[in-house]
């Protein structure tokens, strides 16, 4: 059994830690056998760090851009970034200055006239339209905010924001590296040196290397055009909600703490989203802090004291056990034998081990999740036609399960993928903590991280469809779990939390001021875990005590 504590997602304030090999043999899973020639190959990333086959990073892909009009913010962004121009705030203290990697993003953004709406279709979507399946892209979809902006609940009579903090996943973004790409070029080119390419497979290769072009032009892992205009996006939509809020940290002079990864997409993303923040309230100009790096917070997937985390995903055996099971599923050489069929000559198809095919099969899979998140650079990719709603339905539920077992609530009774997510947990609750004590003089804290830390986090709070462990014996399927990385941690996922405070009644100033929070998931009210109690049966707004009552903070 690998390192890890005992208990379900949902908990209470917890300590920390990463993924596979082991025996291809399912053990006590039920009703998972086939062929074993699809068990992972260990992969050595960009980094010279070994990782397994796709094994829990996060890509690039998901449904479709919105071309059209530019967005009203966008002019007053332009005019806002030009007249910050890197100017101290007024306290003295550093303000935010933009990088080459966000520059280089929204140029070609602005360059093409282009904003990506919170919808799926547009006329020149090339991956997609309004009745798209997200899950087909797992958790490499570009962002659709899920709430209803005339449908939020009023706060009760007498609250007024005083704070917002934020935790969310950077935007959109280029694929980590070319290896997917070339693999299945390669495929291609042996296909087409011996005649055996159908006609759609011939109109394959084109697609691939533009779109590789595309990526390596913007840098492999920066964030896209589409990643920049869904956190402008979000943060005008976060001022709109909030603009008293806003209007007051302007006229108070206080600080908006930017806190990243420090990994340039997520600076980036913190970036771009502070620029739309400004384009929303002109007067928070010089009172956004320059980022600050906390790997401990934001990369924490990564960091020594997690040590026990990297070893169960590399070494643990009931997890290599049931991902190998969930691969070696029949479904998998059909879906895979299906997409070579569809590419390639009969004579061709045949001289492929279902290895071979399962390998190529998953590659062209992870470039057709890829293309959406550069539908900007690479407008005129559309890889939709190279595999079915079906096959990619199946390659998705097996990424899926990567990430389910990776970074989510994972298998019953342990807690070792989410239980390091505590320190981010934690945070939220100080920063809010300290507002409320009148030890805080922060407006609003945002923080940009990755689905390495959304996942978790949003396992360890019991957030929507992520409340359900795999029971023992029984592997993760899309039939009997809610979890979909689509919705769990999209890019540009987030996570907000709005604390109000009372005011006091007429004649009862000397009273306690009591404080209340909501919380919003990706943009959608969101209620706490089912022992936290809100304020009134059906509300989003619970008391802060109670929250700490009930996460165990006392």
């Amino acid at each position: 059994m690998a390192a890890g504590g005992r208990g379900g997602p949902g908990g209470g304030r917890t300590t920390r830690t990463s993924r596979t090999s082991g025996p291809s043999a399912l053990s006590g899973t039920s009703g998972l056998s086939g062929p074993s020639g699809t068990s992972r190959t260990r992969r050595t990333a960009r980094n010279g760090e070994p990782v397994p086959h796709r094994a829990f990073t996060s890509g690039s892909r998901g449904p479709p851009c919105v071309v059209g009009r530019v967005f009203p913010g966008d002019a007053r962004l332009r005019s806002a970034e030009a007249a910050d121009g890197g100017r101290e705030r007024r306290s003295g203290r550093p303000v935010l200055k933009r990088t080459t990697h966000l520059f280089t993003a929204m140029a070609a953004s602005l360059a093409l006239g282009l904003v990506f709406a919170s919808g799926t279709a547009s006329a020149r979507d090339r991956q997609g339209a309004a009745s798209v399946d997200r899950d087909l892209y797992g958790t490499k979809a570009p962002y659709a905010p899920q709430g209803a902006p005339d449908r939020y609940q009023r706060a009760p009579r007498g609250f007024v924001p005083v704070f917002t903090e934020s935790v969310a996943r950077h935007g959109s973004r280029a694929m980590s590296d070319s290896e997917d790409g070339d693999a299945v070029l390669d495929v291609l080119r042996r296909a087409q040196a011996s005649d055996s390419l159908t006609a759609l497979g011939a109109r394959l290769g084109p697609q691939v290397r533009s779109l590789l072009a595309a990526a390596s032009a913007l840098g492999y892992g920066n964030l896209s055009a589409r990643g920049v205009q869904e956190q402008r996006q979000t943060a005008l939509r976060m001022e709109r909600r909030l603009p008293s809020l806003f209007r007051a940290i302007a006229a108070g002079h206080e600080a908006v703490v930017v806190e990243t990864s420090g990994v340039p997409r997520a600076v980036a993303s913190a970036e771009a989203f502070t620029g739309g923040l400004v384009a929303g309230e002109p007067g928070l100009t010089g009172l956004v802090e320059a980022p600050v790096t906390d790997k401990d917070l934001l990369y924490f997937h990564k960091q020594p004291q997690n040590a026990d985390y990297r070893e169960y995903l590399e070494h643990d055996p009931d997890l290599a056990a049931v991902l190998a099971g969930i691969d070696a599923q029949p479904r998998t050489a059909q879906a895979a034998r299906h997409v070579a069929a569809r590419l390639f000559r009969p004579g061709f198809v045949a001289a492929l081990s279902p290895a071979e095919q399962i390998s190529f099969a998953r590659s062209l899979h992870q470039l057709y999740s890829a293309a959406p998140d550069l539908s900007a650079e690479a407008p005129d990719v559309d890889l939709r036609p190279y595999l079915t709603p079906e096959d990619a339905r199946w390659f998705a539920y097996l990424d899926d399960a990567e990430e389910f077992y990776g970074k989510g609530p994972a298998f019953a009774g342990r807690t070792i993928t989410y239980r390091m997510a505590g320190v981010l947990l934690d945070d939220l609750f100080a920063q809010v903590e300290a507002k409320a004590d009148g030890t805080g003089g922060k407006g609003a804290v945002l923080r940009f991280t990755h689905a390495e830390e959304i996942e978790p986090l949003a396992a360890l709070m019991g957030l929507p469809g992520s409340t359900e462990p795999a029971a023992p014996g029984r592997a993760y399927t899309y039939r009997d779990n809610p979890w979909r990385g689509a919705e769990v941690a999209p890019m540009a996922a987030n996570i907000q939390w709005d604390l109000y405070a009372g005011t006091p009644a007429p004649g009862r100033s000397g009273e306690p001021v009591t404080y209340l929070v909501r919380m919003l998931y990706n943009e959608k009210e969101t209620a706490f875990k089912p022992s936290c109690e809100p304020v009134a049966k059906g509300s989003y707004f619970y008391r802060l005590d109670e929250l700490e009552r009930c996460f165990g903070r006392g």
